[in-house]
């Protein structure tokens, strides 16, 4: 078998100290730590398989790229690829799943947990002297919620939304599913949004981002929510309007939010949310909710045998 060659584009979405399976077929492995798009045609111009996180792979770079007839996405997301030109020039393109079903419901409960309990918050008093002002053995600055007997409605009723579900029940929460937000009818088991906004202790975003779900949440949603509720995004970032959330927080139309996806990423000094990070009740973390050690192991072990049954002329978690 003639060696297949193999470009992976940008290696460092990976961790280093987590290790890829080898391949089992001859091949040559060509990896980038990043690639710019300037460099990208150059890079895969003579590869049969491309692998890319979220390096764009658009329909004019893959014309400069005859050879390539799979293209492995080492994510769930596929939007980086031009999917209509894959099939139009049968390329084969793969992504990953249901490698994060732990590491994501367990990065919600720990937001919920750390917001609920204003945890954030009484950790600013103390670094501002407000232990000493008071001067008691304990201080109650800040509202301490509990998580059991708390209602959490789950926006996305897939694997995730079920895996966080799940968790949530195990610690004693009641779990509300939200049916798409203009629906006219609700399936059996989902709730109306307008409802669960109005009803949960806390919203849980688990749901992707299309044309009907952008700016899922705005004012008017935030307003719907009680002024006690927790909102957590760990969808994307486009879910959200986010100056709206910073609006919210700051008035008290919600009390806290864990973000972890955001409208652009890697988020700059402009965002909203960036702009606003000394909030006591606004948790950011840079879209990790997905990145325990197990879940990228995983998520590599699905990689390389995404790669493998292509060779073999197998589909698996094939997208085009």
């Amino acid at each position: 078998m003639t060696a297949v060659k193999v470009v992976f584009l940008d290696r460092d979405t990976i961790p280093s100290h987590i290790s890829i399976p080898d391949l089992a077929f001859p091949h040559q492995w060509v990896s980038y730590p990043e690639s710019q798009p300037e460099t990208v045609a150059e890079r895969i111009r003579d590869a049969d398989i491309v692998i890319s996180n979220k390096v764009a792979l658009t329909s004019d770079l893959l014309a400069q790229a005859p050879n390539v007839k799979h293209i492995a996405v080492a994510a769930t997301g596929v939007n980086n690829v031009d999917l209509d030109y894959c099939q139009q020039q049968g390329i084969s393109v793969s992504n990953i799943r249901g490698y994060a079903n732990q590491s994501v419901p367990e990065h919600v409960i720990g937001l919920l947990f750390t917001l609920m309990r204003s945890i954030p918050a009484y950790h600013q008093d103390i670094r501002a002297g407000e232990w000493q002002r008071q001067n008691k053995f304990c201080f109650f600055t800040h509202p301490i919620r509990d998580i059991a007997g708390a209602t959490l409605g789950i926006v996305g009723g897939g694997t995730l939304g079920q895996a966080t579900a799940k968790l949530a029940k195990a610690i004693g929460m009641n779990v509300v599913f939200s049916e798409r937000k203009f629906a006219v009818t609700c399936r059996e088991g989902y709730m109306p949004f307008s409802q669960v906004l109005e009803q949960s202790d806390a919203i849980a975003l688990l749901c992707p981002l299309t044309e009907q779900t952008h700016h899922l949440i705005d004012e008017q949603e935030l307003k719907l929510m009680k002024s006690t509720s927790v909102l957590i995004n760990t969808g994307r970032g486009g879910l959200v309007n986010e100056s709206a959330l910073v609006e919210a927080l700051k008035s008290g139309d919600i009390a806290a939010a864990g973000v972890d996806v955001f409208t652009q990423e890697p988020a700059d000094i402009n965002n909203p949310l960036i702009a606003h990070m000394d909030l006591a009740n606004l948790i950011l973390t840079p879209h990790v909710a997905w990145g325990s050690d197990s879940s990228i192991s995983t998520l590599c072990e699905i990689l390389v045998a995404n790669i493998e049954a292509y060779v073999n002329g197998e589909a698996y978690y094939q997208v085009v």
